[in-house]
């Protein structure tokens, strides 16, 4: 059960952040109405959200997810694997010391927090562009001290692990195709995602509601047979700049 949130307010810069979608430009003022109504429902949920300024320096900071991975027992700070967003993870530190002990992530190893699905007490660490094999590792060794398990796998597709897989409750996956089939991913029920609707693999689990971006109805009637609540949410100005529901947050 979640009870809190850190979230960051998308900046004026934030059409000059990183991007490999291809879908244009995001609108400022747009994508601030849908990261406001983003935050107000994380508190209709009853999470007690903390809403961090911008950084003009830094125009994907409102990703925040990926600065930290926050367990019951530890704040473990990342090191970006992007050069553009070193030093993110220097503001996050600070805020999450007040709940937790931190613990950051050295070079050369890097970590996107994007690379982390956590599922109970084990946690799955992607290696990606953003996170490699140093990182994931330091990750796993500092998380196994707090009586945490955990796989490395590979991403071969995808910005991010969380890009493509997600836990939704009741022993299941969230998934596309490319990582139906892993086995390191044995032993979880699947839904399996149409490939036109692979953005939707990011959808985020709160507290028995499922917040799902707005525009993939196959994957609603699918995400349905959970019997949890659903809010679907429009994500179309993050998804410009290859982000979605779960970057815009930490839950703990």
């Amino acid at each position: 059960m979640y009870t809190r949130a850190i979230t960051r307010k998308p900046g004026e810069n934030l059409a000059h952040g990183l991007s490999t979608s291809n879908l244009g430009l995001p609108n400022y003022e747009l994508a601030t109405k849908q990261h406001n109504t983003y935050v107000n429902t994380l508190r209709s949920l009853g999470l007690m959200v903390t809403e961090l300024d911008t950084l003009p320096d830094f125009p994907d900071a409102h990703f925040v997810e990926d600065t930290a991975v926050v367990t019951p027992d530890v704040a473990v700070i990342a090191n970006p694997g992007a050069e553009t967003r070193k030093g993110e993870e220097d503001t996050i530190e600070s805020v999450l010391a007040r709940y937790r002990r931190t613990i950051r992530i050295q070079a050369p190893g890097t970590l996107d927090g994007g690379d982390v699905l956590i599922i109970g007490v084990h946690v799955f660490i992607g290696i990606s562009d953003r996170s490699n094999i140093i990182g994931a590792e330091q990750l796993g060794h500092i998380l196994e001290k707090y009586n945490h398990s955990w796989t490395l796998i590979q991403v071969e597709s995808g910005l991010h692990l969380k890009s493509s897989v997600n836990y939704v409750g009741h022993n299941t996956l969230l998934i596309t195709e490319k990582f139906a089939d892993l086995d390191k991913l044995k032993g979880y029920d699947k839904i399996v995602l149409d490939k036109s609707e692979e953005y939707a693999a990011n959808t985020l689990l709160i507290n028995d509601h499922l917040i799902t971006p707005r525009g993939f109805p196959n994957t609603r009637k699918k995400l349905e047979l959970l019997g949890l609540e659903i809010i679907e949410l429009d994500m179309s100005e993050m998804q410009k700049k290859d982000g979605g529901l779960t970057c815009l947050s930490l839950r703990f």
